[in-house]
């Protein structure tokens, strides 16, 4: 692998928008990330697998996905005259609905809730962040899907208050 594409990659993706690029041509993959994905202080841009002599550069693609446009949320209910509380996401990660991939669901549609009950888990840095209701009531809604990755602030579940 060229020493040189290696660094014309790392510098594409600190100078751009793009927090991680992955190539893969010919048999050879390589990533790099701006986030950190161990325990080092500094960010380590390590080729996963080498094979070949060269890569050719390839172009950076950057994709924005607007979450707030995915269709569940599109056709989220909207109740006449009646205020629903949105619980959101306190960080970026993962969003899973029960505590294993065998698990019931922590909440469904109806459930009753309390301040304090858990909702779901967001999964960050490997961590797993269980996220609790704020107010307590009735789930209306779950906005997101098992898996789906979330943004900071996104709303995950209308409630309707008790």
């Amino acid at each position: 692998m060229d020493l040189n594409y290696i660094k014309k990659l790392v510098k594409l993706v600190d100078e751009s928008g793009v927090d991680e690029i992955e190539i893969e041509e010919e048999g050879a993959k390589i990533r790099v990330s701006k986030t950190r994905h161990n325990s080092s202080a500094s960010p380590v841009f390590i080729p996963q697998y080498i094979s070949q002599p060269q890569l050719s550069p390839q172009p950076a693609v950057e994709q924005k996905v607007d979450p707030a446009a995915t269709a569940e949320t599109a056709a989220a209910p909207k109740a006449e005259g009646k205020k629903h509380h949105e619980v959101r996401s306190p960080i970026v990660g993962t969003f899973y609905r029960a505590p294993a991939p065998n698990a019931d669901p922590y909440v469904q549609i109806g459930s009753s809730v309390q301040e304090g009950t858990v909702l779901c888990i967001i999964e960050a840095m490997k961590l797993m962040n269980e996220i609790e209701s704020d107010v307590a009531g009735k789930i209306v809604q779950t906005l997101v899907e098992n898996g789906q990755p979330v943004e900071y602030n996104q709303p995950l579940f209308l409630i309707e208050p008790a």
